[in-house]
């Protein structure tokens, strides 16, 4: 039997291969790769570059300023995406093969698709070293590629043409597991980029990949509906799985069938919206006083796609109760036998219908006292929401907290809002008010400084017509603006919100209480004595993103505040709030944190403060148990 065969060279097949892989998911079909971005350098510019430009009318391009940026801008397409569809990364070799190192792992840590595509060294090594090429002298085969191995989900070099086919099979079927997604990694020697070779034609074929819900195994079910009957005080966390498995209204039918109220982690935030009568709001270290106090007397927690980072557990502090039992509803098995709990390793969605199903045949519901115990906590709560967003003075200068209520008041459902490092997770977490399930758009796996500015370029991308607000401090922005001139020039109208307060505010004053004494977290000269105390630096973020081409509105007051921020949401080209708030060591006033975070402290030492710090954290330290 004769197969047909077509010559391309190997990007070029690549590239015609990725335009025809779609994914299905409740009988809605998309595209895989939708689009690919790339910086261009010898080590990709005549292999994927020209491959880019031979199928332009199948694959779209984007142009980025900043490796790392790139994936960013991929990662939160595919999140604002619903990880149906992803984008592709190409790069050079040498540095902008590992520019993409940072990037890969924060896709990896929060379970999204992206496609990483970076240049390598010669297969065949006509010279040897070749120009970006690091020598390894025990291992002739290895380059900085090698790095991207530990962060990605799949990795594989094309030495040959013909790997390309399995390896491109093997990288589709990555992306789109709803377990082992995250950053998939091909890395392409150069010269077999631009290599030919005979094509069968069926690898150019369209495939739909099928994104799995897997139920609930019976015994596993039966088991997970005995331990919720049996509580007296259940707790739900929400964490990001119930947002990649679109289980919202699941998981509302589930609570108000029940009543058990849920809580949610950074990744979970919206799972419910803030007005739902069963949410309590943020869990653990940025959790509101009610659901950490739900928390610390729960008798049985439920956690439905969640990790339980150290942030979520209180660093293994908050589940005090001595009978606290677990129930894990986890598509991933690795997440779902996490604090040795009773597994229900299932999709989101299905074994939350499942449960809920199988609960209301036992009429199953909370006692009238517990709905109590947590709805009037909730309306506390909200009541020091308000306090916080409150600016009883619209000449004066906001704080941070006046900031983000000004912005509170003017949103509604349609606005998505990034952030994901900094002093703003934190009060976002415990303050924020969201509308809608996928308004709240925290990267707090990696907490990855940068990520904003690129990310609200990929969820407009993805959310063409709604306001998306990239919220960035002034060390935030100083890492990574350069992709203002990639929203600029591709005219993708982001909203950024730039807060200035001349520092780290998070770190100084995480450094306060560990005895680090804010050093080196405040942007300000040296004074007399050397330290870094003197004035603020009188850098202009402001003219910074001007110079970029970003449109720029400034703020000194809190009505000035209110009108640019108006103005802002109703542009229709990239458009910058700036405003300065309180310098980075002045306290802002958000509530404290509700419960602990472990950042072990110097055991030995001579000054006051680090003394002190060290006996509040040996009592902290003192509480901590290990679930068995």
């Amino acid at each position: 039997m004769t197969t047909s065969t077509t010559r391309l060279t190997v990007a070029q097949a690549l590239v015609r291969f990725l335009a025809a892989q779609y994914t299905e998911r409740d009988g809605e079909r998309h595209r895989l790769i939708d689009a690919t971005w790339g910086i261009f350098g010898h080590g990709n510019v005549a292999g994927i570059g020209q491959a880019l430009v031979e199928y332009a009318d199948v694959m779209p391009f984007h142009q980025g300023r900043n490796e790392q940026a790139m994936v960013h801008a991929a990662v939160g397409y595919a999140r604002q995406s619903n990880r149906l569809s992803a984008h592709a990364v190409t790069t050079s070799i040498g540095p902008g093969a590992t520019n993409l190192v940072t990037g890969a792992a924060l896709a990896t840590i929060n379970h999204l698709p992206v496609l990483l595509l970076p240049g390598d060294i010669f297969a065949t090594r006509p010279a040897d070293p070749v120009l970006q090429q690091l020598e390894v002298p025990y291992a002739g085969d290895v380059s900085v590629n090698d790095t991207l191995r530990p962060v990605s989900r799949y990795f594989d070099r094309i030495s040959r043409p013909e790997a390309l086919i399995p390896a491109a099979l093997q990288a589709m079927r990555v992306l789109t597991d709803p377990v082992e997604t995250g950053a998939v990694t091909l890395a392409l020697p150069q010269d077999v980029q631009a290599e030919a070779y005979d094509w069968p034609e069926e690898f150019f074929a369209e495939r739909t990949w099928s994104v799995r819900r897997p139920g609930a195994d019976p015994i596993e079910l039966t088991e997970a509906v005995r331990a919720i009957r049996q509580a007296e005080r259940p707790l739900l966390i929400a964490g990001g799985g119930v947002h990649h498995s679109r289980a919202e209204a699941a998981l509302a039918e589930f609570a108000e069938a029940t009543g058990i109220p849920v809580a949610s982690t950074q990744a979970g935030k919206g799972s419910l919206p803030h007005d739902h009568p069963q949410d309590v709001g943020g869990v653990g270290h940025t959790g509101t006083a009610t659901a950490d106090e739900l928390a610390r007397t729960a008798d049985l927690v439920i956690g439905v796609g969640t990790r339980y980072t150290d942030f979520t557990t209180a660093s293994g502090t908050l589940f005090e109760d001595p009978g606290v039992r677990f129930l894990n509803l986890n598509i991933a098995p690795y997440d779902g036998h996490k604090l040795a709990g009773r597994a229900l390793i299932a999709d989101a969605r299905s074994g939350l219908s499942e449960l809920t199903e199988a609960l209301r045949m036992h009429d199953h519901r909370v006692p009238p006292a517990y709905v109590a115990r947590y709805t009037e906590g909730k309306e506390r709560w909200e009541r020091r929401v308000d306090a916080c967003w409150a600016a009883d003075d619209p000449e004066a200068r906001p704080t941070q907290l006046q900031v983000l209520g000004a912005l509170d008041a003017l949103v509604d459902g349609s606005d998505i809002v990034i952030n994901a490092a900094g002093s703003l997770p934190g009060d976002l977490h415990k303050l924020w008010r969201a509308r809608s399930r996928d308004q709240y758009h925290l990267e707090y796996g990696y907490s990855c400084m940068g990520y904003e500015i690129p990310a609200a370029i990929g969820v407009r991308l993805a959310a063409p017509d709604r306001p998306v607000w990239a919220l960035v401090g002034d060390g935030t922005y100083l890492m990574m603006p350069t992709e203002i001139v990639t929203a600029v020039q591709e005219g993708v109208a982001i909203k950024m919100l730039l807060v200035q307060n001349h520092g780290y505010a998070s770190i100084g004053g995480l450094s306060e209480e560990t005895g680090g004494e804010r050093f080196g977290t405040a942007y300000r000269y040296r004074n007399d004595d050397g330290a870094f105390a003197g004035a603020p630096l009188p850098v202009d973020l402001a003219a910074n993103a001007e110079s970029l081409g970003m449109r720029v509105l400034r703020a000194r007051t809190v009505a000035d505040l209110r009108a640019a921020l108006a103005e802002a949401r109703a542009a229709d080209t990239p458009t910058c709030v700036y405003v300065e708030t309180e310098t980075a060591d002045t306290v802002s006033g958000a509530p404290a944190a509700q419960a602990w975070w472990d950042v072990p402290v110097a055991q030995t030492a001579t000054r006051a403060s680090a003394v002190k710090a060290r006996e509040l954290y040996e009592r902290h330290v003192s509480s901590r148990r290990r679930h068995l």
